[in-house]
Parts: C-alpha cells; structure tokens; sequence
C-alpha cells in the first residue's frame, strides 16, 4: 500500500467555550429504515405494505442498494468529523459552519482497490491498505513500508499516531516507529517470533477472548509514549490450519491456540518512551496476581504519564484495576472485584477526572428480587489510592452498557444504556452531584424511527456524534443524504416489509417463573452467554429472505444466560452451558406452538458457533419437535474449545458431561463447516464420527481454507443454501389421493 499526501485543508474555528450546558449535535449518520427489530418477526398474506410489489431474494442482500452504508464518522478536532460517503468520497464536515470539503476523491480507492483508509492527524497524509492477505484468523494489510532489516516479510500492522505525523507498524512481531513519514524507521522490539512472542499486537487469545481486538498497543495523549503488551506464547499448544487447495499438495500453518486446561500466553505490559532515549519501563501486575495466570484485560491512558490497567486471574472470577505510573512501572490498586461465579464487561473503560482523583466504573448492584444490574459508581480517593468513597449516580431494573465521557465543566456524566427497554440503547445524562435525575437526550429525537443508538462526544464534551444502529429515520433530509441510507429505505420500499411482535412470556423452572424475551418457530440461536439476540438493532439477513418471499415466522429467544437483563439471569448457565437456555428454547417452542397459525409439524432451528451448540442439544432433548435444523461450525466438546471462554462459563475443572451425547436424530440436520474458524473443523469432525456411527440423517456442506468471515461468493453460496434447505424441509407435504375404485359392485 501506499501514503498519499494530500493538501491540507485547514481546521475550523474553535468551538465557543461559554455555552451554558452542552450542546448536543445530533449528527445521525446510519438511519437504517422502518424494516425489522425482532423477537417474532412473521408475513402473512396481507401484511404486505402499500407499494411493496415484490419479494426479497438471497441476491438482493449482496446488492450495493440493499448493503447499511456505514461512514465511519469520527471527530478529527471540537468542531469536524470526517467520513467517507456512500460515493466513496472522504468528507470533512464542519458542524458550527454546516461547511464540507472533500479531503479525499473515491478514484484513488478504485485505483488501488483499497480496503481500509485512515488520515494523519495533521491532515496532510492518509494510509492505505490493499491486496489484504489472511493471516490465521484474521486479516492484516501489506503495506509498503519496509525497514531495511525486514526481507519478505508481510506487514501486520500500521496506524497513525496522535500527533502530526508520528506512524508505527508491525513485522515479524515487532514494532517499528517514524517520527513522520520522511523519518527513518526505528525499531522499539527485537523479540517478535512468528507465533511465538508478539508485541503490540494479539495472539489468537487475546484477539477473540480478551481485547477483541488484535490491536495491543495503546498512544499516550501526547503521542510521546506508547503502551504495548508483550505475549509469550512458547509453552502454549499449537492448533494446525490446513490449506487444502491453490497447490498440488495441501499446506498447513502452526498457530498457538490455547484449549481448556492448557497452558496460556503469559503477558507483559511496557511502556517506550519515543521522543529522546529510547527507554523501555515494564508496569507491574498486583503481588497476588504476580504469581498466578492472569490476563491484561484493558489498558487506558488517562494522562501524559499515568495508565489505568485492569489485571483479571485466568478463572476471572478476580479483577483489580490499577493507575500506573509509567516513569517508574509502579501501580497502585484503585478498585478490585471478585465473584463466586466469573466476572462480565472487564473491558469497559473507566472515566476519570481531569486530575485523576475520581473515576466512573459500571458495577454490578443489587436491585431487590431482579438481581444484580450494572450501574454507574462514582469512586473518589480518600487518604490513600487504594481506599475510595463509592457514590452510586444510576440504579433501577436496566443497565448501562457503556460510561461516554465526564463533562467536569457542567458536572454531567454521559452514558448509553437499556432503561425502558433491554431492546434499546439510549443516550442519557446524568448529575454527579445533588439530587438531579437522568436526562435523555434520544428518547424523544425521531422517537418511533430510530431506538438503538451509539454514540462518540467530541473532546471538549460540546457535541455528540449519534449513530443510529435501528430503524431509518421517516424523514430524510434531502441535504445530508450522504449522512443516511437513503439508498437502502428506497431500495425497500419496492419490497414485502416484515412485521415485528415483541412479547414477554413467563417460563416456569424447577417451581420458580423467569421472564424472558422470546425466541421460536425457526429461531436463529447466534450468541454465546452475554449476548443478546432481541434487539431494536436493525437486520438484514438471509432469514429476511423467508420472512419475506416464503411466509416463513422467524423468532428469537433472548432466555438465561443472555446479556441486559441482569447478573441473575446471566448467571444461570455458569457450569451448566446447554441445560437451562436448552429448556427455555424448548418451553418457547411449545409457547408458539399454542397459537393457532403455527403449524407444529413444521418447525425449524439454526445456529452457529456456540448457537449450533445449543441447536444440538435441543435435538438431543427432545422428540419429534423439530423437523428441520441448521448447525454451523458447531462447539461439540468444551475440551477443544479456547481456555478463556470455556473457563468463564464451565469453571474449572471441565465436568465429564460437557461432550456432546449423540443420538439418532429425527430431524433433517445440515452441518456447515468452515476450515479456518474460532470454532475448528476438529468439533465438527468428532460429530460427524459419532452421526455416522448411530446411522443418523444428516447432510453436510463445507467450504475449504476460508477464513474467520466466508469471502462474499461463500456468503452467497451459504444463504442460498440455507434458505433452499428450509424451503425444502418446511414445505408443506401434500398427501396423494386416494385412487378411486374403478369397480363397480355388484
């Protein structure tokens, strides 16, 4: 790839430092139109909206028209955002001025069919990542940046500083640094090792289970130091990757994958400093972590000298926060957390006061017969930094997904969260001190066409940038079409638009009723414990194709172990995974099947990953309910599965039954499979083995040397077939007529 430089185009006049309060410009930048938020989403004859003439295809869904245009807006400064647009354009867009200007034209991606893009902070240069290769399960630009001790080597990483000019990248595992893009490169590590030791960038591990990212490097504010994790994956097992096709004999790729029971990647966290010497200082863990496994869950920089670190014990039922100082690689404990159980959301970043005093923190509290919900806590230091007073600013039966920033100015903290609905994000805000109640600043912004929102707040705590992730706004604005997807609302307004039902039911368990959101008749399982599959997020999928050309009612269950609704709910699967979500899948089945429009010999199931675990064991559980079912890349056997997740739900050590038990299915089972995924062939194998050894009915669909996401024509081959096997499957049978007596009696 390559840096093209670019005229700079200039910043915009500072923002006005005396507004009383703050000012919020509402920005939404993804309207996703009035389709589908589910539990039960169904299309009978009839429904069909005015002007909608024609069905959804599996083709449609790969047409630019019919693809969410994301911008991936964010703020360069107080007063510009810059985006791309659905031309392709990259766009500077000054909010106090209403001005754009084109930074970048759509001709240079073309040229170079360019992947990803990201501008300098000065605005004078802009990286560009093509020709992407795979590298294990994940995807790493090549870049033409080559330091001279680098021979052949593909390039892993490289991202722009925080300052002017300043570039790292990563080869062979190390880390390389330019003061600017005329500078000549220095290296800050020589140990990198191809799947051995990484530095600044993630091991498998760590990428799908702890950072979930494969970024390991963090900028301080000043651009001066940078934060990075060292990992040593020398004693840990190798996974093999075969590559089956492109040569006359397969070839295979080593990568450290830590399974349940094995031994992990050991971790350390530097800090170089980049300007003057060169001088690497290692943070130290807390003494009664030091000894034992554990894992480095979050770094933050909260000034030009200080980390927050957040340090979890391998069972991550242990977590303890730390401010570090990185001049002397000291840390002190500010905030620890234990459980009986595991511990969620120990990636969240906490907010802290401009002099670091006090922080913001979402914790779990107790809200009487519901449970535990996450809240905001308010820590301020005492006499010493390991003792702080804890002031509560949120309660109630809803939690708050994500602490935006502390506006010190007006004492006002901003936060996303689910109160009123576990459905909906909403932005809120909220006072620190007094008795002032939460303020939401979306509920009432397009109230019926948009629920679900993200949000980023510029620097200075003055604007929101919002992005809607639900429904499209009614009203488009015919001068900020490059801000919505005016393409996608037209596009389906030609189309059968799906209904939505949202309902609560009361499944009871071993004499004690939970209440859930719910899931059936072919319900679509697709998250691990935490996740949430009922949501007012806006949907397109290959399930939108039965819905809308075949009359086919899709519903999803969000049951225990589901996130957003509660610490009890969440926490009913822990060492029990494919028990209670397996009963309350089965209870919503028999739920549905009470209305007279479901048809009971006819009902279907899917799932992938760890959802076509739960597929599996909702045939195993029951008889003659389900008539068709999908399990992609399904989890068969907890032991082959990563050490993080299996840990954190199963508990240690692993319970004998966590094999999947096989049995003669009386349903139609089609397994997908994909060769390079976090969920490995081995799982699928080991079924295959134990299916074909009890005669069950099975068929089996694969797709060699793909990676952690199928290419585009995989994509389109998996919802073809997908949607042809249920339409087969589904299908109402029509019996024969008798053939009539032809002889006549006498």
């Amino acid at each position: 790839s390559i840096i093209t430089h670019y005229a700079d185009l200039g910043a915009g006049a500072p923002p006005e430092r005396n507004w009383k309060g703050i000012v919020i410009a509402l920005l939404v930048i993804l309207g996703v139109c009035s389709l589908i938020t589910l539990s039960v989403i169904l299309l009978t004859p009839g429904t069909e909206l005015a002007g909608s003439d024609s069905k959804l295809t599996v083709e449609d869904l790969f047409k630019p028209e019919f693809v969410v245009h994301d911008p991936e807006a964010k703020w360069i400064n107080d007063s510009e955002v810059i985006y791309r647009n659905r031309d392709g354009h990259v766009i500077k867009f000054n909010i106090l001025t209403n001005e754009t200007d084109i930074v970048l034209t759509n001709t240079t991606f073309v040229n170079f069919n360019v992947a990803k893009y990201s501008v300098s902070p000065d605005l004078k240069y802009v990286l560009f990542a093509y020709d992407v290769k795979q590298v294990s399960s994940s995807y790493f630009p090549v870049w033409e940046l080559d330091p001279p001790e680098v021979l052949n080597s593909v390039l892993q990483y490289a991202e722009w500083g925080v300052q002017g000019q300043q570039l790292i990248y990563i080869f062979e595992n190390n880390i390389y640094y330019q003061s600017d893009v005329k500078s000549n490169s220095l290296r800050l590590t020589s140990s990198g090792k191809e799947g051995v030791i990484f530095n600044g960038i993630a091991d498998w591990l760590y990428e799908e289970e702890i950072l979930q990212s494969h970024v390991a490097h963090w900028w301080s504010p000043d651009g001066e130091r940078l934060a990075f994790l060292v990992l040593n994956d020398t004693l840990v097992p190798n996974m093999a990757l075969p590559r089956f096709t492109g040569s006359s004999y397969p070839k295979g790729k080593q990568y450290p994958y830590p399974k349940a029971g094995q031994p992990n990647p050991t971790v350390k966290l530097y800090v170089v400093n980049l300007y003057g010497p060169t001088h690497t200082q290692e943070l130290t863990p807390p003494d009664s972590l030091k000894i034992r496994e554990h894992y480095v869950a979050m770094v933050k920089w909260i000034s030009k000298t200080k980390t927050t670190v957040r340090w979890m014990s391998r069972a991550q039922n242990v977590s303890i926060l730390t401010v570090c100082d990185t001049t002397t690689g000291a840390c002190v404990k500010r905030h620890e957390e234990t459980s009986e159980l595991w511990l969620s959301k120990q990636n969240q970043e906490p907010v802290f006061s401009r002099d670091g005093s006090r922080f913001f923190l979402t914790v779990p509290v107790k809200q009487g017969g519901r449970g535990e919900f996450h809240h905001i806590a308010m820590f301020t230091t005492q006499f010493r930094a390991d003792q702080n007073e804890v002031r509560h600013l949120t309660s109630g039966n809803w939690e708050v997904t994500k602490i935006l920033a502390y506006d010190e100015s007006n004492d006002n903290i901003y936060f996303l969260s689910t109160e009123g609905s576990p459905r909906r994000r909403q932005l809120f805000s909220v006072k620190t001190v007094g008795l002032f109640p939460r303020h939401c600043l979306t509920c009432e912004l397009n109230k019926a066409h948009c629920l679900f929102f993200n949000a980023e707040i510029n620097p200075s705590n003055q604007h929101i940038l919002l992005h809607c992730k639900g429904k499209l706004v009614a009203k488009l604005d015919a001068n900020s079409d490059k801000l919505n997807n005016s393409l996608l609302k037209a596009a389906l307004k030609i189309k059968r638009i799906q209904m939505t039902d949202f309902r609560t039911i009361q499944i009871e368990h071993f004499g004690k009723t939970d209440t859930f959101r719910y899931l059936l008749f072919f319900g679509d399982h697709d998250g691990s414990p935490g996740g949430q599959a009922v949501s007012d997020r806006f949907i397109l999928d290959w399930d939108s194709v039965l819905v809308s050309s075949d009359n086919i009612i899709v519903a999803r269950l969000d049951g225990r172990g589901s996130g957003f609704l509660g610490q009890r709910v969440l926490h009913e699967v822990h060492q029990r995974l494919g028990t209670v979500e397996v009963q309350d899948q089965i209870s919503a089945v028999e739920y549905m099947l009470t209305f007279p429009y479901i048809d009971r010999t006819r009902i279907g199931v899917f799932g992938r990953g760890y959802g076509a675990y739960i597929t599996l064991m909702m045939l195993k559980s029951t008889d003659s309910l389900l008539k068709c079912s999908v399990a992609m890349s399904p989890v068969t056997d907890w032991k082959l599965y990563a050490s993080a997740f299996s840990e954190r739900y199963l508990g240690m050590p692993l319970r004998d039954d966590s094999r999947y038990q096989v049995r003669l299915f009386t349903a139609s089972l089609l397994l997908f499979a994909a060769l390079f995924t976090n969920v490995h062939f081995q799982h699928t194998a080991e079924l295959i083995k134990n299916l074909v050894k009890v005669g069950a009915n099975y068929s089996m669909q694969i797709y060699p040397d793909e990676g952690h996401f199928l290419s585009q024509r995989s994509r389109l081959h998996l919802f073809a077939s997908l949607t042809s096997f249920y339409r087969e499957c589904l299908k109402e049978e029509i019996l024969p007529l008798p053939d009539d007596d032809e002889e006549e009696e006498e």
